[in-house]
């Protein structure tokens, strides 16, 4: 088994060193940071939109009880047979 010291998850790296409570804040929005770092045009590209209304569902969910034998004439027919 290895020591804390020997792992090297565990050691401090120069280059993502921690943060202190202070450094940390308050987080804003997602969309806020986005313009922040890239720009207003970012942001709004990055925004998301009222979604297109849905339509009605044209298909209908039905159970279809079938023969012994009709079932395995279709499964003789090969690939695709449940979709025939």
């Amino acid at each position: 088994m290895s020591s804390i010291e020997d792992d090297v998850a565990s050691r401090p790296d120069d280059e993502a060193p921690e943060w202190a409570r202070d450094e940390v804040g308050k987080p804003g929005s997602a969309l806020a940071v986005i313009e922040s770092v890239f720009g207003t045009d970012a942001a709004e590209t990055s925004r998301r939109r009222p979604s297109r209304s849905r339509e009605p569902d044209r298909k209908v969910n039905q159970t279809l009880r079938l023969d012994v034998e009709m079932l395995e004439a279709y499964r003789r027919e090969g690939e695709g047979w449940r979709t025939r």
